[in-house]
């Protein structure tokens, strides 16, 4: 964060899917509350000098005034609330700002994006549990994440909200068609509702088209790769089927495998180029034409799949603000793309939670 010029960072309490009873929700309960603990003790133990929790889009501006970096926590996957909407209080208590109702996975909540591969649903949107758990998110001010869910749960989420929603990590579908990202309806959807988009560095949300023909043409080299950290190797696609820590696992091993392999695809690469800084900007570009410059951001989703030439952690942050600047972006413009849009979104849900309260 320090050399890549990264002010702030949402780190994630993650909960994969699991089964939709009392046993699943315990168990995803007890992992996701490890997941909490873990963020506040980087705060508060590991390094209080050099970075503090944001709770408020003013601790944002504040914290970044000292000096210091902001840590703000995210969830994804409302499915460790289990069947006690209390506990999205005791989520907002612990620092939690924004909350995907799904993720890889029908829940209690919501249908999620998965779904599409066979088109089968759970709710056909949201559940009713998932409606209360939309106003409940309302109140307290929790922006609501559409990353994750489907479609029409998506679509149900804007028209019941009463506050601005996010998209924390997607990209635009019209130029990569994957389940994960969002159609022109839903962006357009979003920029009425007053939200905002968080573009994602994951290759194949950015270009699955180029990104496939990469790791087709890389398989044996990363197959290696895998077998000699005793690991296996799968697609994103394949690790977006997985559950729980299992899925968590994947993703790390992912990450580990495509860094070891950047020095031996480097022919390969030449022939079949890897997803870069340069298709990010592109989906901005797309997104900014389509629903304005003050509805779209950028995302990483390091840890998670994220990482694209250019960008493959934070320390090469600037990366993404060079090419903006080439491609003619002012800085009031970037400032909007890089945390200012989400920040706007921030104070107008904290509001709409003052208006209900």
């Amino acid at each position: 964060m320090v050399s890549g010029g990264l002010d702030v960072s949402w780190l994630v309490v993650f909960t994969g899917q699991a089964e939709l009873n009392k046993v699943g929700y315990k168990k995803a309960y007890l992992h996701s509350q490890k997941k909490f603990d873990a963020i506040h003790k980087l705060t508060k133990e590991f390094a209080p000098d050099k970075i503090e929790m944001a709770l408020t889009a003013e601790d944002v501006v504040r914290i970044h005034d000292s000096g210091k970096k902001a840590a703000m926590i995210g969830v994804e996957n409302a499915y460790p609330i289990g069947e006690d909407l209390n506990r999205i209080e005791e989520f907002y208590n612990k620092g939690a700002r924004y909350m995907s109702l799904a993720h890889n996975g029908h829940n209690q909540f919501a249908d999620s994006h998965s779904g599409e591969k066979e088109g089968v649903w759970l709710h056909n949107g949201l559940s009713e549990s998932g409606r209360k758990a939309v106003e409940e998110m309302n109140r307290l001010g929790i922006m609501i994440d559409l990353s994750h869910p489907s479609k029409e749960a998506n679509i149900q989420t804007i028209m019941l909200s009463k506050a601005p929603v996010i998209a924390s990590h997607s990209s635009a579908r019209s130029l990569s068609d994957v389940s994960r990202n969002l159609d022109d309806e839903v962006l357009l959807m979003i920029k009425e509702n007053g939200g905002v988009v968080q573009t994602v560095a994951v290759g194949t949300f950015l270009n699955s088209d180029k990104f496939n023909a990469f790791i087709e043409a890389s398989r044996p080299v990363l197959e290696e790769i895998a077998t000699e950290l005793d690991a296996t190797f799968l697609t994103i696609d394949e690790i977006g089927q997985l559950t729980g820590e299992e899925a968590h696992q994947a993703y790390i091993n992912y990450e580990k495998i495509m860094k070891l392999s950047e020095e031996r695809t480097l022919e390969i690469a030449k022939k079949h180029p890897k997803v870069s800084v340069s298709d990010l900007v592109d989906h901005i570009d797309y997104m900014v034409n389509l629903i304005g410059i003050d509805h779209v951001g950028i995302s990483s989703d390091f840890d998670g799949g994220g990482g694209i030439v250019g960008w493959m952690d934070a320390s090469e942050s600037f990366n993404v603000t060079y090419e903006l600047v080439k491609r003619g972006y002012t800085k009031e413009e970037i400032e909007k793309l890089w945390g200012g849009n989400l920040l706007r979104v921030m104070r107008e849900v904290e509001l709409v939670s003052k208006e209900l309260n």
